[in-house]
């Protein structure tokens, strides 16, 4: 299988947005946050991102 790689671009207007609150383990969000600071992107844009290519990359089994 052919490794991929999440690559975080600029940013870009969406359009319309809708609030999702969801509940993570501790250690994800202290990961989510070292991403953001290196990145210099918030929190919220770097859960976007990866939900984004996770959906575009998702196969789902029967």
């Amino acid at each position: 299988m052919q490794e991929k790689k999440l690559v975080i671009s600029s940013k870009k207007f969406r359009g319309d947005s809708s609030v999702v609150s969801v509940r993570l383990p501790n250690d994800l969000t202290r990961r989510l946050d070292e991403v953001a600071n290196k990145t210099g992107r918030t929190r919220n844009e770097i859960i976007q991102t990866c939900l984004e290519f996770a959906l575009e990359n998702l196969e789902i089994n029967d």
